[in-house]
């Protein structure tokens, strides 16, 4: 739309999003897990964030695996730092 501002808006809402789910698909149950995941997809698929999307797309189909949740986590935090350093 090339406008930074909402460039920045709407990445900052979705880094918001992501943390959150970080800070709660790991202790969830499998149907949590799974509500987290789907949500999480399409927006990661909105501002781009491909591997994240690809990491929960893989969540959805393994809800159980806890070394998919260690890559989500990985992937989040490295979405976070990208953010706030395109956002300097």
């Amino acid at each position: 739309m090339d406008d930074r501002d909402v460039e920045r808006e709407v990445l900052d809402m979705f880094v918001h999003q992501a943390l959150a789910v970080r800070d709660e698909i790991a202790v969830a149950d499998i149907q949590e897990r799974l509500r987290l995941a789907h949500a999480l997809k399409g927006s990661a698929r909105g501002v781009g964030a491909f591997h994240v999307a690809d990491c929960v797309a893989r969540i959805e189909l393994q809800p159980d695996d806890e070394t998919l949740i260690k890559r989500l986590t990985m992937l989040i935090d490295e979405v976070r730092d990208f953010v706030s350093a395109i956002n300097r």
